[in-house]
């Protein structure tokens, strides 16, 4: 299988980026994105050129390290699915397929595809916890937690961080990643005593890290990898305006 790969390629955070094509054979279809990389990268090391950077950790589709843009599209041409779970038998052999970094003011390009999401870690440091001192882990039965309420904080829960909510909409909004992280901890019992404190605290730091405002268009819910519904940011700034109403 042989195709041809347009990759963004950039030395650094202020150095000029731009699209170089690759053509690539050798590859076969059980060969999943990131190892048609791999591969790429190989062929450049024995040629003496400098590899593409990009990101990884787990490949199993938990971390969401490995997101890109895939022919204009957030992780590639499948819903609910991450780069590392994308498999080459997705193309047809020939196929020209363009790579990008994701694109946001607040995710500034490091190398290549890799860019800094380090605003998400901020945002999370603002209240996606419990502060609370509750010694050993308590008896997972001692708190009832009805079903449709730790379902509800279980699908908020599995949002991964990945980015592509944010690189996806026009404005590079942090809606449905921060609405997630709000809801996991101001849905459960245990999370609601710093509900005000948390909604209000992470929803500012999303502000000041650049990100832009939620029209509410849905394309973050589309591209999400783990299905985060956009009730979320709904029901986020529900509680942004209770909090402020309440104090």
């Amino acid at each position: 299988m042989k195709v041809i790969f347009k990759i963004w390629r950039q030395s650094g955070p202020k150095d000029k980026g731009g699209i170089k094509s690759y053509e690539v054979d050798g590859l076969t279809e059980d060969m999943s994105f990131l190892e048609a990389l791999d591969h790429l990268n190989e062929q450049l090391v024995l040629k003496g050129e400098g590899v593409i950077a990009f990101e990884y950790d787990c490949r199993e589709g938990i971390c969401g390290q490995c997101g890109v843009f895939i022919n204009g599209r957030a992780h590639g041409p499948h819903d609910h699915m991450t780069t590392c779970q994308l498999h080459m038998r997705s193309f047809e052999d020939g196929d020209e397929i363009v790579v990008e970094p994701w694109r946001a003011k607040a995710f500034p390009v490091i190398k290549d595809l890799i860019v800094d999401r380090s605003s998400f870690d901020r945002i999370f440091e603002e209240g996606a916890f419990v502060s609370a001192k509750t010694g050993t882990a308590p008896e997972a039965n001692s708190i009832l937690i009805p079903k449709e309420v730790a379902d509800k904080a279980m699908d908020a829960a599995a949002c991964i961080g990945c980015g592509a909510c944010v690189a996806t909409c026009k404005n590079s909004s942090a809606a449905l990643f921060t609405s997630a992280k709000v809801n996991h901890f101001n849905i459960l019992p245990q999370g609601k005593a710093e509900q005000h404190k948390r909604v209000k605290g992470m929803t500012d730091r999303m502000q000041k890290e650049g990100f832009g405002s939620c029209t509410f268009t849905g394309a973050c819910e589309v591209e999400c990898p783990a299905g985060i519904s956009i009730r979320n940011i709904a029901e986020m700034n529900a509680r942004f305006f209770k909090a402020f109403a309440l104090d």
